[in-house]
């Protein structure tokens, strides 16, 4: 298979492409399947409210 053709009849690898405009990282940190949310947890920071609603009869 070979690189994609460009408009003006060069290939894929002689293609330049200009990073100087980049304003951040290319690849991010941290991919959001790698937080709370992506793993499908609360976005609450503290579950004290259900542990207490939650709690076994013999907690008392």
């Amino acid at each position: 298979m070979t690189g994609l053709t460009v408009p003006d009849g060069r290939g894929d690898d002689d293609r330049l492409v200009d990073l100087s405009d980049a304003d951040g990282p290319l690849l991010p940190e941290q991919t959001s399947d790698d937080t709370d949310l992506g793993w499908g947890e609360r976005t609450t920071s503290s579950d004290d409210a259900w542990l207490l609603a939650e709690r076994p009869p013999h907690w008392s």
